[in-house]
């Protein structure tokens, strides 16, 4: 078992960065792929990033390509992202997942979440 505590989150400007990081605790961080999901107000949860066992292999949602990086540090047991170029409806709760067998886009293969940090972009 792993657990996860995300930080990091905060108001940000329309077109401005923001980084945030999920600290992990309890289990061989090494051994999860991690993601990161959102869910807006009103909104269905949703995949924006994910990451291999080493760090190695990364995938993103289409609408943050180029514009977001996941990453992480298997000393420090924590995965970060960065994101650049922020818009206005990426206004969400961004949660990190863990998960043991594969690196997948589908909420429902993630066996740990966090429970979430707020990033509010404004105009």
């Amino acid at each position: 078992q792993v657990q996860l505590l995300e930080s990091g989150g905060g108001l940000v400007q329309a077109g401005g960065s923001l980084r945030i990081s999920c600290a992990a605790s309890g289990g061989t961080f090494s051994s999860y792929f991690m993601a990161w999901f959102r869910q807006a107000p009103g909104l269905e949860r949703e995949f924006v990033a994910a990451i291999s066992r080493g760090g190695g292999s990364t995938t993103y949602a289409d609408s943050v390509k180029g514009r977001f990086t996941i990453s992480r540090d298997n000393a420090e047991n924590t995965v970060y992202l960065q994101m650049h170029s922020l818009k206005l409806e990426e206004t969400a709760v961004y949660s990190c997942a863990a998960a043991r067998y594969s690196m997948s886009v589908r909420d429902s293969d993630y066996n740990y979440w966090g429970q979430g940090t707020q990033v509010t972009v404004s105009s």
